[in-house]
């Protein structure tokens, strides 16, 4: 099974089919991520209490590149975490680990939603809030399949019916031709319908009740 981070060094080309983004995009968001995740490292060893010498430990099966493809690729086709290492060369486990771990450097250097970029902005937020009752917000949802949970009542209320899996559900808000990212809910219970979770957009508060009607289900 080929690597897909090799596959596109060999046709850059087809970049943006396996990661979502082109080639030279790609490139540039490793170098991006390796400086963040360079400076994290250097804040932690200024206050870290070392028992090995610096380079010491295990060696990672895959480079900062692989690791950064590995995140794009899940995000990109949202494979199990079983089938991203075969897709890797690494235990399911890994996989699951390096996710979340440059998920979050990820997270720090991509630009955010609309309304997390104001949300700890109080006089921004309301503004915000009030030019999106102006707009109609397109709403759609998909679904993440997951591992069947251990408990019963885990496995009732991630079920679904209708992939008849266990799932996460993952909603995204927009503006029209997408101009921006308004807001997005993920790792929902999957029986959690779009008309729900649209519900809960509202719930949070994050527009005002007379904006509920300029808001479609896609």
């Amino acid at each position: 099974m080929i690597n897909p981070i090799d596959y596109i060094h060999k046709y850059p080309h087809r970049s943006k089919q396996i990661l979502g983004i082109s080639y030279k995009q790609f490139l540039q968001l490793v170098e991006q991520a390796s400086l963040c995740q360079s400076e994290q490292r250097s804040q932690i060893e200024q206050t870290k209490i070392r028992l090995n010498a610096p380079g010491g430990g295990r060696k990672p099966i895959l480079s900062t590149e692989g690791e950064v493809g590995l995140c794009l690729f899940y995000l990109r086709h949202l494979p199990t975490f079983e089938i991203l290492g075969l897709q890797f060369g690494i235990s399911k486990t890994s996989a699951n680990d390096i996710f979340h771990y440059w998920l979050r450097i990820l997270q720090e250097i991509l630009p955010a939603s609309l309304l997390e970029q104001v949300k700890n902005q109080v006089g921004d937020s309301e503004v915000v809030k009030e030019l999106l009752t102006e707009f109609e917000l397109l709403v759609d949802s998909t679904e993440q399949r997951r591992q069947r949970p251990n408990e019963y009542k885990e496995q009732k209320k991630f079920y679904s019916g209708k992939k008849k899996k266990h799932t996460f559900k993952n909603q995204f808000i927009i503006l029209p031709q997408a101009q921006d990212i308004v807001d997005v809910i993920v790792a929902q219970p999957d029986p959690a319908s779009d008309i729900n979770l649209r519900s809960e957009f509202n719930r949070k508060n994050l527009l005002p009740s007379s904006s509920s009607k300029v808001i479609k289900l896609i």
